[in-house]
């Protein structure tokens, strides 16, 4: 499903900009992506609609946010990190890190791969139209053991 979503970011600027379903399904299995997989992306990304339109109700910066013992185990504790570092940087709001946590769950497996909370992240300013600034934007496509450390 991860590589369908990186695929999407790679090759449209926007969600709007995708053909149908049907016609974008057709393309993806074209491109050499496998049925189950297209129809996870796709379902996936519907939800993340349904969740950027429904945003949930703005919360207070200084709200404090306690997860869920399902969703503790479901992120585990280096997702859990990044996804608290991005929020305490003032990349995520609240509202996204609900949005994020919303879509992170839908996702089978636990806990979650750090990388493709980075996908997930990366997904929904892409689907708000938001592009990170170019730190974040190495946080997210970077991995630690291909940094340089000056």
């Amino acid at each position: 499903m991860f590589d369908v979503l990186v695929y999407l970011y790679e090759h449209y600027w926007r969600p709007e900009a995708f053909p149908e379903a049907g016609m974008l399904a057709r393309k993806l299995s074209a491109v050499g992506f496998e049925a189950e997989e297209i129809s996870e992306a796709l379902n996936w990304l519907n939800g993340l609609h349904a969740m950027s339109v429904e945003a949930p109700v703005e919360q207070s910066a200084s709200s404090i946010r306690i997860f869920s013992s399902a969703e503790l185990d479901h992120l585990g504790s280096r997702a859990l990190g990044f996804l608290q570092f991005l929020v305490s940087a003032g990349v995520l709001s609240p509202t996204q890190r609900e949005i994020v946590l919303d879509r992170v769950m839908a996702v089978p497996g636990d806990p979650i791969d750090l990388e493709d909370l980075k996908v997930i992240v990366l997904m929904l300013f892409w689907s708000l139209g938001k592009e990170p600034d170019a730190l974040i934007l190495d946080e997210l496509f970077v991995e630690d053991d291909e940094r340089l450390i000056h």
